[in-house]
């Protein structure tokens, strides 16, 4: 058993963190999950006072800690002063009352606290909806709510009815939600007749994803050293080389042990995933936990369907290679130009702009399967030549004696059908 106390000023609720070592099936270590924790806790504006690896051989029932342990925890909690404990584990909603009542004050376990970063996090409507729904969907076997109760500047929100007005909760959230996937769906057909490619950034929250995506798209997306810093998905349009527009989704941030009720709750958002052309997975590459965070994002995606007769493809985005020791940083850009020419992975630094060029080359090249064509257009034909500019990607140009432009394109077949009827071409 390790502890650590951290000496801060109090400006909010004094908090514990415990890490139950032994029952977890994360190949990363111990160490490593308790700083993910304290992270998780200070998303979640908690004052953290202490923070603990507790080994455990064989989990109790009714308290999850063996009854010495339970003690000797009880005055960590009282020496902290702290009025909230974070378990970094699932707790059974007996072990969750059981602990609350040993150590009086508010227990909240690893998917309770990932709700509420959650909850503070939604601004649209969607991701509202879709938090809440998780959130009835965990509390229906508890006694205790999980909303606002860490917040002292505003009141808990909702009832705290029986199980019946939450499954009428539930029922209600679920049919709102569905009218919102149902638009979601809509807006994805009027998108697919626009043929631009999709690109869907994924990666483990605080990878560095919005800020590639502000670097990428020139917005200016809300991202911050913060675990879940941004919650709801964002769309730009971009131009990559040679002119070949494309659709940029930021997505959420994944995490270890992701709650399966925010993997259900987040199906519609997760589905643009699905059906992006392309994959940006943003790994945190300076990172000593780079390979474990990795495969917690896969393990998501399995769980993301492809539609019928789509190939996945995914590129690896190496990211924070500015924050890389010397020697590292030439081996990581060695191994990665590498992987670059196989269309594999690309490292960049979004915070200071490395890379990235190399980087829009890489997507351009993986989601330009469309087929060539030679058109070619009359002096006066101006207007179309910037048509093809702006819906295509112009990889040929050249002008014969007679003034004409022959110009080689690709398009994606429907954007070919719009031009033949909009422009006619030479003969």
């Amino acid at each position: 058993m390790t502890t650590k106390h951290i000496d801060h000023a109090v400006p909010l609720i004094r908090a514990v963190v415990i890490h139950p070592d032994g029952r977890s099936e994360s190949s990363r270590l111990a160490e490593e999950r308790l700083e993910e924790a304290v992270g998780l806790a200070r998303a979640l504006d908690l004052d953290v006072r202490a923070e603990e690896i507790v080994r455990i051989r064989k989990p109790t029932p009714a308290t999850l800690f063996g009854t010495g342990k339970v003690e000797e925890l009880a005055a960590l909690v009282r020496a902290a002063e702290a009025e909230a404990v974070v378990v970094d584990d699932d707790l059974s909603p007996v072990q969750q009352r059981n602990l609350e009542k040993a150590w009086d004050c508010k227990v909240i376990d690893r998917t309770g606290l990932i709700l509420e970063i959650f909850g503070r996090r939604a601004r649209t409507k969607e991701g509202r909806l879709q938090v809440e729904l998780a959130r009835l969907d965990y509390e229906k076997s508890r006694l205790v709510r999980t909303w606002t109760h860490l917040e002292r500047q505003r009141g808990g929100t909702g009832s705290t009815g029986g199980p019946g007005e939450t499954q009428i909760e539930l029922d209600r959230l679920k049919v709102e939600l569905d009218e919102v996937r149902r638009t979601r769906g809509l807006h994805r057909k009027q998108r697919q007749k626009v043929p631009f490619p999709t690109i869907a950034l994924v990666g483990y929250t605080n990878a560095g994803k919005s800020t590639l995506f502000n670097r990428l798209t020139g917005s200016e997306v809300f991202a911050k050293d913060l675990l879940f810093a941004t919650l709801d998905t964002t769309q730009r349009t971009i131009r990559l080389p040679q002119g070949r527009p494309a659709i940029v989704a930021d997505t959420v941030g994944f995490i270890s042990d992701l709650p399966h009720e925010l993997v259900e709750s987040f199906r519609a958002t997760l589905e643009e995933v699905g059906e992006a052309d392309l994959i940006l997975h943003v790994r945190d590459i300076a990172s000593p936990d780079s390979d474990a965070q990795s495969k917690d994002v896969e393990a998501v995606l399995k769980q993301i369907p492809t539609p019928e007769g789509k190939t996945r493809r995914v590129l690896e985005v190496w990211n924070k290679t500015d924050l890389l020791a010397e020697d590292v940083r030439d081996a990581v850009l060695g191994q990665a130009e590498r992987l670059r020419a196989q269309g594999k992975a690309v490292a960049v630094s979004a915070w200071t702009g490395e890379g990235i060029e190399p980087l829009r080359d890489t997507i351009a090249s993986l989601i330009d399967d469309d087929p060539e064509t030679e058109l070619v257009l009359l002096p006066s034909q101006g207007e179309a030549l910037a048509w093809l500019y702006e819906n295509g990607r112009v990889t040929g140009r050249e002008t014969d004696d007679e003034g004409r432009t022959h110009v080689v394109v690709r398009l994606h077949p429907a954007a070919l059908g719009r031009f033949e009827r909009q422009f006619q071409t030479a003969t």
